[in-house]
């Protein structure tokens, strides 16, 4: 099984670019099962995360293939409304081909969805949307079963702003009769990069943006080529890896709009960050505590918590960090103490007193960014840091240990 072996490193310098967004690539490939015209997606990232995905739409006789570093989609030979591959099991975003296929073939079968142990995410606020357009539901040998006779437009209100709900819905109305009205909608910059691509498919979306979506459906939607978004956790983690070892590092195509909260919190704690043309850089320099509450966009991402965390293991004083989105997102606690951290959990917050050092231990990436929070705190422990089961951070980083190398960091995978 493959590992990362560091030690600690000296501050990092340089540059490196930041890659296209998983977040924003998942949904998008979802939509190739809307349309009979090919979708080409430039830049998409080869993760383990975006293969899956690409294994589920072969399955479901979606033809996806490699086309230099993007990729192209075609879903004129869909027939097959079972998305039943081990896949499913291994990703969350694997339920954003609910709604498409509903809205395309009138059925579908899904085993549950998995991906990271983080909490219990339920599926019910897409089903509750599906339904209130016409689906029904059933669970049968550990997958939801849907089906429909043509899908209408609806008014949906979503309890909580999920994304996945969103990006559902949005797949889904795109082509059911009438107009789809979805209020409580999730304002996260990969949701609007996903409106943009299905307004150049065809659909009529407005509310770019904002809590409130309305989309008159169309009867066909055509291909379309689309570039996804700079994947902001993956800049996030290298801004937080930069601060805390004390170096200098850009960012490139890193952008500060989808940041702000990060980046606040950053400054808050004694880094320098500045935003250019070129994307954002990096000053790290004597780290201080900070309080961080995760809110939803555009609020301090869950998806940072965890590296932030490790931040704070270093920085001089208390910091109070509390979990609003996630029940159990602090996996990365225990990995954390091993290495010298000291760390009170009571519920959704965390009390973090920085130390003087943390030292290297052999600990497993629990989940994706669990697993980046280890890769951080190995960069500031004394020693050495043998990281297991990073297939983990694999989902989710495009060779994280190249990215951090070339910035000076003394890491390697091992096979």
């Amino acid at each position: 099984m493959a590992e990362f072996v560091m030690e600690k490193s000296p501050p990092l310098r340089g540059e490196t670019r930041v890659q296209r967004a998983k977040n924003a690539v998942l949904p998008m490939m979802a939509c190739a099962v809307l349309t009979d015209e090919e979708l080409e997606i430039a830049e998409a990232p080869r993760l383990t995360d975006v293969e899956d995905m690409a294994t589920l739409l072969r399955g479901l006789g979606v033809r996806v293939e490699r086309a230099g570093n993007g990729l192209r989609l075609c879903g004129a030979d869909l027939k097959n409304g079972a998305a039943e591959d081990d896949a499913a099991e291994r990703m969350r975003a694997s339920v954003l081909l609910l709604g498409p296929l509903l809205a395309r073939l009138g059925r579908a079968r899904l085993r549950f969805p998995g991906g990271c142990a983080i909490g219990s995410r339920p599926i019910d606020l897409h089903i509750k949307g599906l339904r209130a357009m016409g689906a029904r539901f059933s669970v049968r040998e550990g997958c939801v079963e849907g089906a429909a006779e043509g899908l209408r437009g609806a008014s949906v209100y979503l309890d909580f702003p999920s994304v996945g709900a969103t990006e559902n819905l949005l797949l889904a109305a795109a082509l059911a009769r009438g107009t789809t009205v979805i209020e409580g909608a999730a304002k996260e910059p990969e949701v609007a990069d996903l409106v943009r691509l299905l307004r150049r498919m065809g659909a009529k979306i407005a509310g770019l943006g904002q809590s409130r979506l309305t989309v008159e459906g169309v009867p066909a939607l055509h291909g379309a080529r689309c570039t996804p978004m700079p994947d902001r956790i993956e800049a996030g983690t290298l801004l937080l890896c930069a601060a805390a070892t004390g170096g200098d590092v850009l960012l490139r195509g890193a952008q500060a709009a989808t940041l702000g909260a990060v980046i606040a919190k950053l400054q808050e704690s004694g880094a320098q960050v500045h935003s250019d043309r070129a994307g954002l850089r990096v000053r790290g320099g004597p780290l201080r505590g900070v309080d961080v509450e995760t809110l939803v966009y555009p609020g301090f991402p869950t998806d940072l918590q965890a590296p932030m965390m490790a931040l704070l293991c270093r920085a001089e004083g208390t910091s109070i960090l509390t979990e609003h989105i996630f029940e159990n997102r602090f996996l990365q606690v225990p990995q954390l103490r091993r290495m010298g951290a000291s760390i009170a959990v009571r519920g959704r917050t965390a009390v973090i007193r920085g130390v003087e050092a943390l030292h290297g231990a052999r600990v497993a990436a629990t989940d994706l960014r669990a697993g980046a929070a280890l890769v951080l705190a190995g960069l500031t422990a004394e020693g050495r840091t043998v990281i297991g089961d990073i297939a983990h951070i694999e989902r989710g980083y495009v060779d994280l240990a190249g990215a951090l190398r070339s910035l000076g960091a003394p890491i390697e995978r091992r096979a």
